[in-house]
């Protein structure tokens, strides 16, 4: 007891020798309730700030579990034929490594070489344009022929028009290491959330309540196979654009016809700007070629992406993610417009799991009484 008391006595001591201890400061004093704002604003700013910064990061992360995803289906079907999921991973890894290397072997070259042709015999091309009344009569007017037979002749001389274009060796070398950089970063995280995409989502599974567990995780399942089936779909149609390409580049007598076919597959994987870049090239080895031969690539081409957009895509779509054409056009739009690159890339997807979550939450919601 008299150690309860002394104890007691020195606590009361050493509260006195630093002063009494006040009242609770109120927290609806308006000082309290404006420091406790500004300083949950200036959390959320830096946040805001630290996340933008951080925002190729994420960018590349998203898009290494997208890929994790979309050939979640491929592994699968190796695990069905007896094969281990690391063994199936080291398979899939062994076939992208594979193909990149042989897409590489047959596209750089001929790149390379057409891209100097076409350079050397820019001039000549442009004279062939002066010598057609319609383009001598615009360039009577506005001079733009002139003009860019200057710039194609200083850039011909001068054997710089790769650094000009790219913004000096700085700049080249800045897109030659960031390019690198993040193939080998999605390359790297997409190996591992192949390896363990299961482990992960078991892991966000244990999240959600254990009475609703069981149906959010077979909706996710389901998404992530919907994911798989837009990847199957995309390699699809660039496998029919591929061919087209392929079989028009013979008809014209284009060179390097399989290696034209095997740029446009991997630029129509790229939703919507993808075949911009591939009209391009294929545009301008036709017109290395001839003015003739060029416009009636250009003119292909442009048919066919008509009737990929409007006639296969969607039909593909439909059928394989069960969403409307006219949704996955919309999709794609509105995803590029918001994300660019990286929207397209996730936009028909999220809106197949989004009317996946409408069907089986949302609806059935709705019409209970």
């Amino acid at each position: 007891m008299a150690k309860s008391d002394s104890s007691e006595n020195s606590t009361h001591q050493s509260t006195h020798k630093y002063g009494e201890v006040g009242a609770p400061f109120s927290r609806s004093h308006p000082f309290y309730f404006g420091f406790i704002g500004a300083l949950g604003a200036l959390v959320a700013i830096t946040m805001a700030q630290a996340l933008a910064s951080a925002s190729q990061v994420f960018v590349l992360i998203v898009i290494s579990l997208f890929f994790a995803m979309g050939l979640n289906p491929a592994i699968e079907f190796l695990r069905g034929r007896g094969l281990s999921r690391a063994l199936a991973v080291i398979v899939m890894l062994f076939s992208v490594l594979s193909f990149v290397t042989l897409f590489s072997l047959l596209i750089i070259p001929p790149i390379i070489t057409q891209s100097n042709q076409l350079i050397s015999s820019a001039p000549e091309l442009i004279n062939q344009l002066k010598s057609n009344p319609t383009f001598a009569h615009l360039n009577d007017q506005y001079g733009f022929l002139d003009t860019l037979q200057e710039r194609v002749t200083l850039w011909v001389k001068d054997g710089k028009f790769v650094l000009t274009a790219f913004g000096g060796i700085v700049g080249v070398g800045k897109v030659v290491l960031n390019g690198a950089f993040a193939a080998l970063t999605i390359l790297i995280l997409t190996l591992y959330f192949m390896a363990s995409l299961p482990q992960i989502t078991k892991i966000a599974y244990r999240i959600a309540p254990a009475s609703r567990r069981d149906r959010i995780a077979k909706i996710s399942d389901a998404i992530i196979a919907r994911i798989g089936t837009f990847v199957g779909s995309q390699v699809l149609v660039a496998f029919l654009a591929a061919v087209f390409i392929g079989l028009l580049s013979f008809a014209l007598g284009l060179p390097y016809a399989i290696s034209l076919g095997m740029l446009i597959f991997v630029c129509a994987l790229i939703p919507l700007v993808g075949h911009f870049i591939g009209a391009a090239v294929v545009t301008l080895v036709a017109f290395a070629q001839s003015p003739t031969r060029g416009l009636i690539a250009l003119i292909a081409y442009i048919a066919y992406q008509q009737i990929e957009n409007y006639m296969i895509v969607p039909r593909i779509m439909k059928r394989n993610l069960a969403i409307p054409g006219l949704v996955t056009i919309i999709a794609a739009l509105v995803g590029t417009s918001l994300l660019g690159l990286v929207g397209a890339l996730l936009a028909v997807p999220i809106a197949a799991a989004v009317l996946l979550i409408i069907d089986e939450v949302v609806l059935p919601r709705a019409e209970q009484k």
